[in-house]
């Protein structure tokens, strides 16, 4: 009797282990399959309500909401916003909106307020993920590490800077590493979040510069490398710069064969610097369903279809809490990956201006992406919170 019931369980546990198996062995490279929500396990009712909401105007200009669960596109949203209309007349340091630009000059990649590059860029199916960006350029540094054409996140920051000026740059930043880097614990002093979006802040002085990367390196230091966290996007443009050194490509170049390739993603823009490099400090455009696949290849530890893409462990390192207690709710901080955890459920994000953001679920099996373009100073409710609650309310 007892090798009957072991043989029994036995029988159960390859079955249920060829199952699980087979529920993950779901790649899609040529498109999503899709999923009602009570076909994988989800409450339908939440994200209703979270639709409504949004198509009553409660979160503002949200664009896109896609949520994937065990492979399958459960929800996948659009919602129609007349950005020619919601931008016209509009002027700041941001831009200039429809029909009220000055001078051509003005028509730029770095406009943010002028529709035919913001949220869209010239009307097409790709958003601007600001810095949502920054995720996906560590992201491809990981496939370079796991090339071999990085060592690794211990790697000295300063090696891969041979072709610029460091008579200005602190002998602190010497000692900085990739790690020190990605985490934002570069030392390098920088106002951001502590300051408005005028010329005053850091990030808007950096993207009126002509070299990006020779900005931030010239930048006095404030702390030893590692010590202190501070939001730093001059440090997320270095990625762009190391990339290029290690690799002879630019970012761009270097995801399209390392990692949007693989994972088919055939569609999308990097705003380029005036040196000519990607922005990687917010200057990506992809298409909501494309931005969810980079959620799932986290999810799977790098591996897709079968091919290593990243480093093994790499997904566990990079959205590891390094830096504690960031900001006034006790978010952590991983390798340009944030955790914003809520009610003790563990969360990787990949948050950007306007209301990008990418939300994964490592405990179940899901990634959540919103689009939105809140830039116009109106006030709404976060379309981030009501996402992650909508999500975990559909969960329960």
């Amino acid at each position: 009797m007892r090798r009957l019931a072991a043989t029994v369980l036995l029988v159960a546990g390859v079955w249920c282990a060829g199952a699980n198996a087979a529920a993950q062995d779901i790649w899609p490279t040529q498109g999503w399959s899709r999923s009602g929500p009570e076909e994988v396990g989800l409450d339908a009712d939440p994200l209703r309500e979270l639709d409504a909401a949004i198509r009553g105007g409660r979160y503002g200009n949200v664009d896109r909401i896609v949520l994937v669960r065990r492979g399958s596109l459960v929800v996948d949203e659009s919602y129609d916003n007349d950005y020619r209309v919601i931008s016209r007349g509009r002027v700041g340091p941001l831009g200039c909106g429809w029909e009220s630009c000055d001078s051509p000059d003005d028509l730029n990649d770095f406009n943010y307020l002028h529709p035919d590059y913001h949220p869209w860029y010239q009307g097409r199916a790709v958003h601007s993920l600001q810095s949502v960006t920054k995720s996906v350029a560590a992201t491809v540094q990981a496939a370079a590490i796991h090339n071999g054409a990085v060592g690794g996140v211990q790697e000295p920051l300063l090696g891969f800077f041979d072709g610029y000026d460091l008579s200005r740059v602190d002998a602190r930043l010497g000692t900085a590493t990739l790690a020190d880097l990605l985490t934002m614990r570069s030392g390098i002093e920088w106002h951001e979040q502590d300051r408005p979006l005028n010329e005053t802040n850091t990030t808007i002085q950096l993207e009126h510069a002509q070299d990006w990367v020779q900005f931030t390196l010239d930048q006095p230091m404030d702390s030893d490398p590692g010590t202190k966290w501070a939001y730093n996007s001059g440090g997320s443009h270095l990625m762009s710069a190391i990339v290029l050194a290690a690799t002879g490509q630019t970012v761009a170049s270097y995801a399209e064969e390392h990692l949007f390739g693989p994972l088919g993603i055939n569609d999308y823009h990097w705003k380029r610097t005036p040196k000519g490099l990607p922005d990687t400090e917010g200057g990506l455009y992809l298409e909501a369903r494309d931005l969810a696949k980079i959620g799932y290849l986290m999810l799977h530890d790098g591996v897709w279809d079968d091919r290593r893409l990243l480093p093994k462990g790499w997904a566990r390192e990079a959205t590891t809490r390094h830096a504690e207690r960031v900001n006034g709710v006790g978010w952590g901080y991983g390798y340009q990956w944030w955790r914003p955890d809520t009610r003790g459920v563990e969360i990787w994000a990949g948050l950007g201006f306007g209301g990008q953001y990418i939300l994964v679920f490592p405990e179940y099996d899901l990634v959540a992406v919103a689009n939105s373009w809140n830039v116009f100073g109106d006030s709404v409710a976060s379309i981030f919170s009501a996402l992650i609650e909508a999500t975990l309310a559909a969960i329960d």
